[in-house]
């Protein structure tokens, strides 16, 4: 079994979106990160130098959010993750999944969002 950090609903406000609208207009973006990592040093140790910050993978998050806009959620879960796997190389996998709940439908969802692995 993988050892496992997780952070969930990391909000921020950006301007992504396939329409001008979206890029003028903006709106809320949530963030899901899991990474995969061996714990095991920083289990025993209790030091955060044995581990992924996860206060500092959630402003990476949030610049990625609130950076350069991007027309697809989808390339925006990817510049997410590589940037985590560049800075963080012991992550042996990395999740990220962008929700883009008021993504413009035709119709009422509650969620739409794009989950990427590396």
């Amino acid at each position: 079994m993988a050892d496992l950090i997780e952070i969930k609903g990391i909000r921020s406000f950006g301007y992504h979106g396939v329409f001008e609208s979206e890029k003028t207009t903006g709106q809320d973006f949530y963030v899901d990160v899991v990474l995969e990592v061996d714990l095991t040093r920083a289990s025993v140790s209790d030091d955060v130098a044995d581990t992924i910050n996860y206060a500092e993978v959630t402003d990476l998050v949030i610049k990625e959010i609130t950076g350069a806009p991007v027309s697809l959620i989808e390339k925006l879960a990817g510049n997410i993750a590589d940037r985590i796997k560049a800075t963080y190389p012991q992550a042996a996998a990395i999740s990220v999944t962008v929700h883009k709940p008021q993504a413009p439908v035709n119709a009422e969802v509650k969620d739409i969002s794009v989950t990427i692995n590396r």
